[in-house]
């Protein structure tokens, strides 16, 4: 910290970027948490290990964690001009969650797996209604620590 930097900004993230990047991080958990929940409900944490060839939930849990945190990131440092308001950064949050449904369930997780893409079942419709909740999560977190950023 500099001598010209005052007290009352003291431990506060100046960057408009690094501001998105803390954003991002902790909204991605956040979301991530939540919908890791789910997906223990559903047995989806072995499946997650699967594609990186282990057994482990915990690996599953950790590999999910990772993934929240770095598309928490893309939303935040990429498309934030959609989180200036809460109704469009709810609707932003949501419609990513279905494009992150997209390319995670239905066409790379199925590809790494060897299954068919965009294979419909239960478990899949489940797993969307997570990704919502998940990109909502997201964003209503990171729009909340933005506009206290701003304050």
């Amino acid at each position: 910290m500099s001598a010209s930097t005052p007290a009352s900004h003291a431990g506060t993230v100046s960057s408009p970027w690094a501001r998105r990047a803390v954003a991002g991080v902790l909204g991605g958990l956040a979301g991530g948490i939540v919908f890791g929940v789910l997906m223990v409900m559903m047995g989806m944490f072995t499946t997650i290990a699967v594609m990186v060839g282990s057994n482990s939930p915990w690996v599953g849990a950790g590999i999910h964690l990772m993934i929240s945190i770095v598309y928490g990131l893309v939303l935040t440092l990429f498309f934030s001009r959609f989180l200036h308001s809460w109704g469009r950064g709810s609707l932003a949050g949501i419609v990513y969650g279905v494009i992150l449904w997209v390319i995670g369930p239905l066409l790379v997780m199925p590809l790494m797996l060897g299954m068919p893409v965009f294979g419909f079942s239960v478990t899949v419709m489940l797993s969307l209604m997570g990704h919502m909740i998940y990109g909502l999560l997201l964003a209503l977190v990171a729009l909340r620590m933005l506009k206290t950023a701003k304050a």
